[in-house]
């Protein structure tokens, strides 16, 4: 079939920082094939090209679609990109420096590549598919190792450029609090992190106030994952609910100085801290975001749990893909 058909596929590909998932795609957006496969920290890049290679041809046989049947594929990527280039210049887990992973990929499957933020491109699924959809003004956050935001106002996503930007995580909010990993001091991420949250858990299953978490996953804080934290506060570990209701509260902080920038529609909160205790950071956020915002704008947002869990980026990074190289909008009908 040709691309120009109606049946022509999109792939969205997610390349994380501990796995990667590619999905394709019909002209409607349903979903045909998916592969997910682990990634392998600090891989050489030939090993990690034939890795992503390997996983979207898996993914394409599936859903019994060739290359040739491929409009475009849109890959949402960690770390800082030079977007215009699609060049990776800093990948995390990864080690890979400068490199042109859209001009690699590009001559090795014949059909166009986009890379973008692999929050940006989450953001932008949840805008065309899911919690923010037909939003004027959507801000996603996305609390996790770091706390990734994007936004995408009139249908387009916010961003510099070269680079993606509304990096919420470092918007500075103790001028004299902990070093940052990016190098400053305050910034929201050392507050409202998991990283933050866990390494205040572990300080109190160190004093004897977390007795459930410290029986399931003990003192070591590569042990702590959402899921476990969610479990100890289901167990009743009191000091662990007001260490993440605390960093919840502080999250809200920095999106309600975001609403009196940009005033949006919708607030989508998502990653696996969200996931894991949806109710209790919706809860805390929304009420400190509506105590920060000003008050003409303390009512005008909603708060909304993101819809497309693990789909996000790939949903998204394929609709930007098809946004980049067809004359069809991601969910709109062609004329």
């Amino acid at each position: 079939m040709s691309k120009s058909s109606k049946s022509r596929a999109w792939i969205g590909f997610d390349l994380g920082g501990t796995k990667m998932m590619a999905v394709v795609y019909n002209d409607r957006f349903k979903q045909l094939g998916m592969r997910r496969r682990k990634t392998k920290a600090y891989e050489g890049v030939r090993a990690g090209i034939d890795r992503i290679v390997d996983t979207v041809n898996q993914a394409l046989e599936e859903a019994q679609v060739s290359r040739g049947e491929v409009a475009g594929m849109g890959i949402g990527c960690p770390g800082p990109l030079d977007i215009e280039k699609g060049i990776l210049i800093d990948t995390p887990n990864m080690g890979w420096r400068n490199l042109p992973l859209k001009k690699l990929l590009e001559k090795i499957f014949g059909f166009p590549v986009l890379i973008a933020n692999d929050v940006d491109a989450g953001v932008y699924g949840e805008y065309c598919f899911g919690a923010a959809r037909k939003a004027r003004c959507a801000i996603g956050v996305f609390p996790g190792t770091g706390i990734g935001g994007g936004c995408v106002y009139e249908g387009r996503l916010i961003r510099g450029e070269k680079n993606s930007c509304f990096e919420i995580g470092h918007m500075r909010v103790m001028p004299d609090g902990m070093l940052c990993g990016c190098g400053r001091h305050g910034c929201l991420e050392t507050l409202t992190s998991r990283l933050a949250i866990s390494a205040a858990i572990i300080a109190a299953a160190y004093r004897g106030e977390a007795p459930n978490l410290l029986k399931e996953v003990g003192l070591d804080l590569s042990n702590i994952r959402s899921n476990s934290i969610a479990s100890a506060i289901s167990a009743g570990d009191r000091a662990v609910e007001k260490i993440v209701r605390d960093a919840a509260s502080w999250l809200g902080v920095g999106i309600g100085t975001v609403v009196n920038l940009m005033n949006p529609d919708v607030v989508v909160l998502g990653g696996g801290l969200v996931e894991a205790m949806p109710v209790l950071f919706k809860t805390a956020v929304e009420e400190s975001a509506r105590k920060t915002a000003m008050p003409s704008f303390e009512k005008s947002f909603k708060v909304a749990i993101a819809g497309l869990g693990d789909s996000a980026t790939a949903m998204g990074a394929a609709a930007l893909a098809r946004d980049a190289f067809s004359d069809t909008k991601a969910g709109e009908k062609k004329k």
